[in-house]
């Protein structure tokens, strides 16, 4: 029997999903892992999630997922080792790297060590430039391996468990948020408005010290 379509707005991805199943999933991980800031991440969930309703094996989403991170994460190694400061410098502005902020991640990656790469894992724009970092600064390939590996192990676990779970029970939790997705609108826009006027007020007082 065919699985139940999904509901709401996890419909409107069914069609990159039911065309390109595990493809999808691996590609955009693969490139995202490299440095080109594709939406991986919300790839893998959304793959979850289809698994979790019936669309995809969970297996082999994770599978697919582990292989991609860590194979994109050594290419964008082996482009930051080769290639040097002065590539990504030269380049990295076409992929949101320009030199001041790959910069600030260099000196972030060498305060923290080899182990920040597990950590980058979980953090958008570290994620992407975390393989072009480490070969830049010339981290020993074994151990950018090593953690790269331990990253992607976890990184794939969590999300791929927490999209199979709410995949599972899809129908119920998108009832709940149609309940209360008014409510959840107005808290959204009220964090958003509360982050804004944190940062209106950081801008003002550094241009203001006194």
């Amino acid at each position: 029997m065919a699985p139940s379509p999904l509901p709401g707005p996890l419909a409107d991805l069914a069609p990159l999903l039911d065309r390109y199943g595990y493809l999808a999933v691996g590609a955009l991980i693969f490139v995202e892992d490299f440095g080109i800031p594709v939406p991986g991440e919300t790839v893998l969930i959304a793959a979850s999630v289809y698994a979790g309703a019936g669309r995809l094996d969970v297996v082999v989403v994770a599978a697919v997922a582990f292989a991609a991170a860590v194979l994109g994460d050594n290419l964008g190694y082996l482009i930051g080792r080769t290639g040097g400061r002065a590539l990504v410098h030269r380049f990295g502005k076409y992929v949101f790297l320009p030199p001041e902020r790959f910069d600030r991640v260099e000196a972030f990656f060498r305060r923290r060590g080899a182990p920040i790469i597990v950590v980058a894992r979980f953090i958008d724009g570290l994620r992407q430039a975390n393989g072009l970092v480490a070969g830049a600064t010339s981290m020993p390939w074994r151990r950018f391996l090593l953690y790269n590996v331990i990253g992607a192990v976890l990184w794939v676990s969590m999300w791929t468990a927490a999209g199979y779970l709410a995949g599972y029970h899809i129908t119920e939790l998108y009832q709940e948020f149609t309940r209360y997705e008014t409510y959840i609108v107005i808290a959204v826009a009220l964090l958003v408005v509360a982050l804004i006027a944190r940062h209106l007020l950081r801008r003002r007082r550094r241009k203001d010290p006194s």
